[in-house]
């Protein structure tokens, strides 16, 4: 437990910004889950779906939330996945 003033605003700071980076991840995590759904699904609101999820993993990736590169894999991997069922 901090003793400091300036150090008990900084554990109330950090625990505000973790539930908030949290909860970013966890939505990200839920649209990737959704798209993927709806790929192997071959439905057609797909292509939706994924340029939704891509926009949300972007606007994470500009907030520090996601890493750049973490942020490229996603992207990558759905768009690969897209591109599969649209040739199919």
């Amino acid at each position: 437990m901090p003793n400091r003033k300036s150090a008990k605003k900084e554990l109330r700071k950090s625990v505000t910004r973790t539930a908030y980076n949290k909860k970013v991840k966890d939505n990200v995590k839920g649209l990737v889950k959704k798209s993927i759904k709806a790929i192997t699904a071959k439905e057609e609101q797909a292509t939706e779906m994924v340029r939704k999820t891509l926009k949300a993993i972007d606007k994470a990736a500009k907030k520090g939330i996601l890493k750049k590169n973490t942020r490229n894999r996603k992207k990558s991997r759905l768009a690969k996945k897209l591109n599969k069922m649209n040739k199919a």
